[in-house]
């Protein structure tokens, strides 16, 4: 084995700096515009979502960015039994709290907690410890497919019945493009791409709301005052960004018709604010972050700590390009945060630490 390098990937290191900062700056702008509408409850949004989000997130960060990745392999099983518990604990009554036709967070001590969040960066580091165990058994249905089946089963029940489904498809993602990246052969990758379609079929029989999103999708200029509410006052927010944007701050969205400028919305109000050209450099900073964790990947020394990055990378890229996909009317809006920028103090404290973790990994790259 190489000698471990004594420094973080630098140019990976820049783009986590850049998302964070560039999301903090449009969240706050954002966040002037629930101001103005006399929304009661924006002081302690602000908190949670700068300080207890961005500050104890990058104290995450620093934290888990110096800690050997090789550690979590051990701790794995448990770290994901402990996340699958907080995560059943929204259906304890008088902990649980429901919002939004959905039941999804727990209340400890006044501060709410998506433990979802959490579940995400329990099952990648399940699913590397997982794969490199039985890599000599990778070829097997029962320990191949049957263990990518299994570690995606408790979670998929304990989603569904939130319902959390933009949740459960960032965590299939995330362990399938692990699952690939171990050596699965392609007949097991083909019958999950046959399984993954066939139960959102069934998902949406029994879920109405899915299958209306996906009708929205289809057919955007029907139900506009109700399902297609959301993505056409997106729709207008990016397209009165024009080119260069009204100037940041400057946005009128925001005060007026687009829901959840804070939450899922916030890429039109960058986009708004900023324009296309602004709009484009944020996709091009995700895609950038997303490929270089990527490259991060293959030059790890083992094959942990690759499917370790190839995880965190997927679960961070693919939330933010499935989010911005949706506001720009190319995905069904799923409910899925813009990584880094919008609202949720768990869901930001769980990226940056999953950050520090690929940055772990990358102190131990091969290649100089």
């Amino acid at each position: 084995m190489k000698k471990r390098a004594s420094h973080v990937d630098r140019p990976l290191a820049l783009l986590v700096f850049v998302l964070v900062v560039c999301g903090a700056l449009v969240f706050s702008s954002a966040a002037f515009g629930l101001l103005a509408r006399g929304f009661g409850n924006i002081t302690s949004v602000v908190f949670n979502h700068l300080i207890l989000g961005i500050g104890i997130g990058v104290i995450a960060l620093v934290v888990t960015s110096n800690i050997d990745y090789r550690r979590w392999r051990r701790f794995a099983p448990y770290i994901f039994v402990l996340a699958l518990a907080a995560t059943a604990l929204v259906f304890v009554p008088q902990l649980g709290i429901e919002h939004g036709g959905g039941r999804r967070w727990i209340d400890l001590f006044g501060m709410s907690f998506q433990p979802s969040e959490a579940l995400k960066l329990g099952a990648i580091i399940m699913a590397a410890a997982y794969f490199v165990a039985i890599r000599s058994n990778i070829q097997s249905l029962k320990y191949g497919l049957g263990g990518f089946l299994g570690i995606i089963a408790i979670p998929a029940v304990l989603l569904v019945l939130q319902p959390d489904i933009g949740t459960l498809g960032i965590i299939t993602a995330s362990v399938f493009a692990i699952f690939i990246s171990s050596g699965a052969p392609w007949r097991h990758i083909f019958i999950v791409l046959c399984i993954v379609p066939l139960a959102l079929g069934i998902l949406m029989l029994y879920r109405p709301y899915m299958r209306d999103r996906v009708m929205t999708f289809f057919y955007p200029s029907q139900n506009q005052q109700a399902e297609g509410y959301q993505i056409k006052q997106s729709l207008i927010a990016i397209g009165s960004g024009g080119l260069t944007g009204r100037g940041f701050g400057q946005g009128v969205q925001k005060f007026t018709y687009l829901p959840e400028p804070m939450g899922d919305s916030i890429f039109a109000v960058a986009a708004e604010e900023l324009g296309f050209l602004g709009g484009i450099s944020i996709i091009f900073l995700f895609l950038a972050f997303t490929l270089r964790g990527f490259a991060v990947a293959a030059h790890t020394p083992d094959m942990f700590g690759g499917l370790l990055a190839v995880g965190i990378s997927t679960y961070l890229g693919s939330e933010a390009l499935i989010n911005i996909a949706a506001m720009l009317g190319m995905a069904p809006l799923t409910g899925i945060p813009l990584t880094f920028v919008s609202q949720g103090g768990s869901a930001m404290l769980v990226s940056l630490a999953s950050a520090g973790i690929l940055l772990s990994v990358s102190r131990h790259s091969t290649k100089r």
